[in-house]
Formats: structure tokens, C-alpha cells, sequence
């Protein structure tokens, strides 16, 4: 009763009592359950109305709500959860529906406990807490981040999300890795890098110590806020363009060598077989890529005028351009580049057509500023002699059919 004076004391008094009490009831659905976000969202949906301007919506809360009529979530499996790519609208990605791929799941960390420590080949091994970094000038940049396993095929029912949606993008806030490599004191000789995680995992990999003095970040802070348990708080290493898994989540650890450590996530993991018995392995650069997210399956188009959307990436550089095919890749057409275009960083392109109807196929193909241009499947599997593995990069194929219903093409060997 005291919670319904309170809220009576906002509003002019000529709103009814009855109209109020319906108002609060919904409100205060809201206000019990605000920490079980799915349970707010259904309770929202039921308590809607014909009119909202006849009724007293939902109060302000502790923390901010999509809507219920918005189903944007992450496709999860044991290791893994997947961005919705199909639903996004900008170059962020929320940091709630950031991709996740964890080794050992996601460590409960308390940042007043978590340390950093650079040793090794070093003239003076430090330790940094959270509140250390945060006393360094910061940085922000935004820029991608991918997993080097991302990429599914096999069956025509599949979204953008569940076909490459272990990529999201992010403004990544935190220090230099410069900056403390000057700290520190880095010896002439040395040239790599450990890098260890404080997960279950213990998740170790070698990084060539130019990476470093370039442009990595221990990242402590993610679209504004601390950076989230999933993503690596209290703070994580951040290689923008390189594969996902050498950007460490929850660092505990740097150790300066002058030869790389052959740890197991880079021999017996992230290291595949090629041609003439040869192997990858320190493949660091994320390969340039392009997925049209819209149409996509399981959406369904009408004949007339369609923009056909999309992302596009590039772990070297910048989009230099995206082409478009709508016959099935037998003439090409550029697409138009939303700005910003930034640096190793997602972005989006539209191309306008209009279907009259006709079966056909849609696809996209992005070159970078290097002048590498998106390869097809067919290309990858003659250039490495190996059908699989990391890194895989093709250009993506839609399917329209005649009814307008839209769907994956699992292979394309053109």
C-alpha cells in the first residue's frame, strides 16, 4: 500500500483511481520481477492493452528492458552462444548479445583479488590490479572480434546467426599494452609473448610481441560499461583483426619470451592440416568476409523493391568494397558502404533489387584494402588441400525461391 501512495503522489490527480490501480499492477509486475528479465517480458506482454495512452505505463526501473515483442537472443550450446547477426541495425553489437566461446565456462572473478602479472624478459616484473590499469590513460576503439572456428554448413534451414555468429563487435575501452610493456622494461632479444587466462581452461597462447607494441588493449571496459563476466572481466586481452581465442579472456598472466611457447590450444587446438603434409598454425589474422543478413532464411520476400543488407569485415584493414550478385553469381554489382568505415571493423552494406519473381540466389563478396577479395568454398578447399578447419571464410549463397521463401545454400563450389 505504501508502494501505490508513492506512486500516486507522481501523477496530476485527475487520473481515475481505477485507471491508476491497473497502471501500478502492471508496474508492479515489473518492479518484483526485474531480476528474471524473461518472466519481466511475459508479464509486460500479458498486462498489454488496446490503448497505452489510457492506461499508466511501467516505471522506471534499476535496469533497462527490451521489449517483449523483440526476440533477439544468442543461439547457445555447451561451449558456445551466437550472435543474431539477422537482427542487428548498426555496427555495435549489445553487449548482452555479444557471441561467447568459453574453454572451461565463465569464471566468477572478484577484481579486487585479480592480478596481473608481466614478467619474463623484463628489466622490472610488475603486478597491475583493475584499479592500476584504470590510473593509465585510456583508449577506446571499436572494432571486431571472431572466433577462427566460425563457420557452419550442412543443411538449408539456417540463419545468418547460426551459419557464421561467433563474430560481434564492440567500442573496447582499457589501456595500451604499450604502455605497460614501457613499465615494465621489454629486453632487446625478446619477440613473443604468453598470454594466460584465469579460467578453469587456463587458456594460454603465443603472441608475437609486435602485436603488442601495435595495437592491443587490455580491455576493461565494453559499449561503456565493465566489461561483462562472459567477455572477460575484470579485463581481458584485446588483438583487434586476430582470431578470437589469442584475445585472453580474464588475464592473470604475461610472461616475455624470445620464442613462442607451443602451448596446447596452439598445437593439439587452433592448428589444422593442409597440403603435402604441411600444417597452420599461428594463422592470426581474421581472413576478409562478407553474409547478407537480410533476406535470409527464415525470412520470406515479396516481389517488388528489396534492400538486400549485409555485414562485411576484414581483420587486415579496411572494406575497401562489397559486391553483390543476385543471379547466382554471374554478374557482380557494388554495393553501398554505411559509414563509418573503420579499421578492422564490421560494416554494413546495402544493395537495392528488385524481384520480379524469379528463382535465383543472392551473394555477397567484400575485398579488403589489401586488395584480397572474399574467396568461394571451392577456392579455400584448392588452396589449403584440406576441406575444413579454421579460418573458413566463403562466400555465402541465399536461395530465393519462386513463393519468396528464402533459404541457405549449404555449399557453393563455384
Amino acid at each position: 500500500m505504501e508502494k501505490l501512495i508513492e506512486i500516486t503522489q507522481q501523477f496530476p490527480k485527475k487520473i481515475s483511481r481505477r485507471t491508476l490501480l491497473g497502471g501500478a499492477a502492471t508496474a508492479a509486475v515489473a518492479i518484483v520481477q526485474s531480476a528474471q528479465g524473461k518472466t519481466i517480458q511475459k508479464g509486460i506482454a500479458e498486462n498489454s492493452i488496446e490503448d497505452p495512452t489510457k492506461q499508466i505505463g511501467t516505471l522506471a526501473g534499476e535496469i533497462g528492458t527490451r521489449s517483449p515483442f523483440v526476440k533477439s537472443v544468442k543461439k547457445p550450446s555447451d561451449i558456445s552462444s551466437r550472435s543474431p547477426l539477422q537482427d542487428f541495425y548498426g555496427m555495435i553489437t549489445p553487449s548482452d548479445l555479444h557471441f561467447e566461446r568459453h574453454h572451461a565456462g565463465v569464471p566468477a572473478i572478484d577484481p579486487t583479488k585479480h592480478e596481473l602479472l608481466i614478467h619474463g624478459m623484463v628489466d622490472k616484473p610488475l603486478i597491475f590490479k583493475l584499479a592500476d590499469l584504470k590510473r593509465f590513460p585510456s583508449v577506446s576503439r571499436i572494432a571486431f572480434l571472431e572466433c577462427s572456428g566460425n563457420f557452419r554448413t550442412g543443411k538449408e534451414e539456417m540463419t545468418p546467426q547460426e551459419v557464421c555468429g561467433l563474430t560481434s563487435q564492440s567500442e573496447w575501452t582499457g589501456v595500451k599494452l604499450s604502455t605497460l610493456f614501457r613499465e615494465v622494461g621489454i629486453q632487446p632479444k625478446a619477440t613473443w609473448f604468453l598470454a594466460e587466462g584465469g579460467d578453469a581452461a587456463v587458456m594460454t597462447r603465443s603472441i608475437p610481441l609486435q602485436k603488442g607494441w601495435d595495437d592491443a588493449i587490455i580491455a576493461y571496459a565494453q559499449n561503456g560499461e565493465a566489461i561483462r563476466p562472459e567477455q572477460g572481466y575484470p579485463f581481458r586481452l584485446f588483438l583487434p583483426g586476430w582470431e578470437g581465442n589469442t584475445s585472453v579472456k580474464w588475464l592473470r598472466r604475461l610472461e616475455i619470451s624470445d620464442a613462442p611457447f607451443y602451448t596446447r590450444e596452439e598445437t593439439s587446438k587452433y592448428t589444422e592440416p593442409i597440403k603435402d603434409g604441411k600444417f597452420r598454425i599461428f594463422s592470426f589474422d581474421i581472413d576478409a568476409r562478407s553474409i547478407i543478413t537480410f533476406p535470409s532464411f527464415p525470412q520470406q520476400v515479396e516481389k517488388g523493391w528489396i534492400e538486400i543488407r549485409g555485414l562485411a569485415w576484414s581483420g587486415r584493414g579496411k572494406v575497401q568494397k562489397v559486391e553483390v550478385s543476385t543471379d547466382a553469381g554471374k554478374s557482380w554489382h557494388l554495393a553501398q558502404l554505411n559509414e563509418p568505415i573503420l579499421d578492422k571493423a564490421h560494416v554494413h552494406f546495402r544493395y537495392l533489387w528488385q524481384w520480379r519473381g524469379e528463382e535465383t540466389e543472392i551473394l555477397s563478396r567484400v575485398t579488403d584494402e589489401t586488395g584480397y577479395t572474399q574467396p568461394t568454398l571451392k577456392q579455400l578447399f584448392e588452396a589449403r588441400g584440406s576441406e575444413g578447419g579454421y579460418h573458413m571464410n566463403p562466400i555465402t549463397a541465399w536461395q530465393i525461391k519462386k513463393d519468396g521463401k528464402v533459404l541457405f545454400k549449404p555449399e557453393s563450389f563455384r
